[in-house]
């Protein structure tokens, strides 16, 4: 089997995978693991700590967050990015680049197809206007509700995320304490879960991380409220921790009240066998089937409701829901067929201007892909 040559450019802030909190790294652990596992020659751009089975590239030794050294993201980013387009461009047949927007003035006059995939919120500040400066890059999105402040550009799919589902251990006898985990902030809405614990009496156990953007927002608005025998703060947990607390928690609530582009504690829950209380935004709709692996909620007394009522839905049935819908394997099907339907429209564009030899390699490729992946 003819093998792709694929770059995975990862963010600097967390190493691949991620110690503790971090989501797009895991998910470019998952999928750099995933391909490599297939046969593909990859190369992953990330920092020196990271743990990978692919050739390492790290402009720095350490992730940013948890480094002993300081440096500025932004330039450091920059290296990166002039190290994959201008110094080892003809190495690759795909590059896949985990930075959005930063990538798009390196990626948008080269021949070698970039797919970017957004990971963020897309709905502040210039993101669409510099999107739309670039409206014919090849976007992929995580959700389709993460598509709709821009809308106007060459959305070419979108690729849930997904685990291997060894990562979780099922479990369907939970304690009878409620898990909020993620990140202190004001668009995740912490305080609410806190609020509805207190409401309906029930355990609360928070696993989450601060910011130094969020100090001020937990100094004045969380660490009042933690202060109480029903809630119990664990600090910012690793993964070890996170899946102990998932499997055994009888519901996870996740009290976010912002456009969330997906959502990894969703289905890190579901693949525990762990419901999902969740407000109606974003992706949430999309990820949860409200009555089924969890609860669609709107209101305050939605919440309530739902609290009361987690007992009636089926672990079992949660975890069969990751299994079909969120695995690794089915990530890296989706990302591994998107490749070669853009090196197919690259090879239609560029045939005429390729030299004999490369173009026999591209089409090798493409014939290889028939063979293989549409199988």
């Amino acid at each position: 089997m003819k093998k792709l040559r694929i770059a995975q450019i990862a963010p600097l802030v967390e190493r691949v995978p991620p110690k503790k909190y971090g989501g797009t790294e895991r998910v470019v652990y998952h999928l750099t693991e995933g391909l490599v596992a297939r046969g593909h020659d990859v190369t992953l751009f990330a920092s020196g700590d990271s743990i990978t089975s692919a050739k390492l590239v790290a402009p720095i030794s350490e992730s940013l967050r948890l480094g002993r050294k300081a440096h500025s993201p932004t330039i450091v980013t920059m290296m990166m990015l002039s190290k994959v387009y201008e110094h080892m461009l003809k190495e690759f047949d795909i590059i896949h680049s985990h930075l959005e927007y930063l990538t798009l003035p390196y990626a948008h006059k080269v021949r070698v197809p970039t797919v970017l995939t957004m990971h963020g919120r897309l709905d502040i500040g210039e993101y669409g206007k510099m999107l739309g400066l670039y409206p014919h890059m090849a976007y992929v999105s995580i959700s389709d509700s993460q598509r709709r402040p821009v809308e106007n550009i060459n959305w070419v799919k979108t690729v849930y995320h997904g685990y291997p589902p060894s990562s979780f251990e099922f479990n369907d006898k939970p304690g009878d304490y409620f898990l909020y985990l993620g990140r202190f902030s004001e668009e995740k809405k912490p305080q609410q879960a806190i609020m509805l614990a207190r409401a309906c009496n029930i355990p609360l156990k928070i696993a989450a991380k601060i910011d130094p953007t969020d100090q001020g927002f937990f100094d004045q608005k969380i660490r009042p409220l933690l202060d109480h025998p029903l809630i119990d703060y664990v600090g910012e947990v690793d993964d070890t921790r996170k899946v102990e607390l998932l499997k055994n928690a009888k519901a996870l609530l996740n009290t976010i009240d912002w456009p969330e582009p997906f959502g990894l504690v969703m289905i890190e829950a579901l693949a525990c066998g762990t419901p999902v209380i969740v407000r109606g935004c974003g992706s949430a709709p999309e990820v949860i089937t409200h009555g089924k692996t969890g609860f669609i909620c709107e209101t305050r007394l939605d919440f309530i409701n739902a609290i009361h009522r987690v007992g009636e839905l089926s672990r079992k049935t949660c975890r069969e829901e990751f299994e079909r819908r969120f695995s690794a394997d089915t990530m890296v099907s989706n990302y591994e067929e998107l490749y070669y339907s853009l090196l197919q429209k690259n090879f239609s564009a560029f045939s005429e201007k390729m030299h004999d030899k490369e173009l026999l390699r591209v089409s090798g490729l493409l014939q290889t892909k028939r063979a293989t992946v549409f199988r």
